[in-house]
């Protein structure tokens, strides 16, 4: 999780020109995508980098008041500790099922982090292609 937010973070403070990504498709992971992912990818692949951006960073707040009240929960939850160790086999089925959606919340924050590394990696790509190099003068 610490990594989707460092990556966000790098995100919105290289990004200082986002409509720069208009009009720009991420062909290489695009492809790849739709090696791994079939049909999903291709109706995905049709948005430009700013409107992944964009998604990117809407996507953020979400996941930070998602993760604020998960911790919330967890301390009012304490309480509560002393009835639940008299269901042990609840237990077993809360931890079983807690393991479950952990995991497919690294593995979402894993593509957003993903996503979020291309998508800057690209833009640094598209500053370096319209900024005249150090070692030629720009007259």
């Amino acid at each position: 999780m610490e990594q989707y937010f460092s990556a966000t973070q790098r995100m919105e403070q290289e990004v200082m020109f986002p409509s720069l990504l208009r009009g720009v498709f991420p062909q290489q992971q695009q492809q790849q995508q739709q090696q791994q992912h079939g049909a999903a990818a291709e109706a995905d692949g049709h948005a430009d980098l700013y409107e992944r951006y964009q998604q990117l960073k809407a996507i953020k707040p979400m996941v930070e008041k998602s993760l604020a009240s998960v911790n919330d929960q967890n301390c009012s939850s304490s309480d509560a500790d002393a009835s639940w160790a008299e269901a042990g086999s609840e237990d077993a089925r809360l931890e079983q099922r807690l393991c479950h959606h952990l995991a497919g919340l690294q593995q979402v924050l894993s593509h957003l982090t993903r996503d979020t590394n291309a998508l800057t990696r690209r833009y640094s790509q598209i500053l370096e292609q319209i900024s005249p190099s150090e070692g030629q003068p720009s007259w």
